[in-house]
């Protein structure tokens, strides 16, 4: 099992990185837009934490940040219907503490928010790891919750910046589209910046 990545970045895309080891080997990890923003600039040292996934047509090596990354990683894996592209999805929303604040506040709505994640398997993530991720003392602070009260579009427009847009472009994709919940003016927006 390969367990950890060193060496020096030779590839740095939005999805994957290639790191070269000593011994003259380029890995390929596919990592989560989390992990991505530890990852230096191409022809400097990193080390990764990894976890390799085995098909019958295919070994597949996934690269984390940190330990905590993988653990949640393994986790998601473990839900029925959630693979590892999707886990990866997730885990690109935010850093491994969000997830595990929302995890244990059952914020669905952040789940559904992630591409390719309807209302049911959200709720079966929250379902399954709510117990396991359980709630740290010093994350119970960071836990918000949000008022019936707010406005939708403002609720979308926090949920597009946390999956790494820039505020402008949140709302110049939250302008294209119409929705009366923020989950349903995410999702609206993030079919639209798939289709550009």
């Amino acid at each position: 099992m390969i367990a950890l990545v060193a060496g020096e970045v030779a590839v740095r895309r939005p999805d994957h990185v290639v790191i070269e080891t000593a011994s003259g080997v380029g890995y390929r990890l596919s990592v989560s837009a989390e992990t991505l923003k530890q990852v230096p600039a191409v022809g400097h040292a990193v080390s990764l934490h990894a976890h390799l996934v085995v098909r019958e047509d295919a070994l597949t090596l996934y690269g984390f940040a940190t330990e905590e990354e993988r653990d949640l990683f393994l986790l998601l894996v473990g839900v029925q219907s959630v693979g590892p592209k999707m886990a990866l999805a997730v885990l690109s929303g935010g850093s491994p503490r969000e997830l595990v604040g929302a995890l244990a506040a059952g914020d669905v709505a952040r789940l559904t928010a992630v591409p390719g994640i309807g209302k049911r398997t959200a709720e079966r993530i929250v379902v399954e790891l709510r117990e396991k991720v359980g709630v740290p003392e010093d994350l119970a602070p960071a836990i918000t919750v949000r008022r019936g009260g707010d406005d939708p579009r403002a609720l979308a427009r926090d949920g597009l910046v946390e999956l790494g847009y820039s505020v402008p472009e949140a709302d110049a994709l939250l302008a294209e589209v119409t929705g009366d919940t923020p989950e349903e003016l995410l999702q609206h927006a993030l079919r639209a910046a798939a289709r550009r």
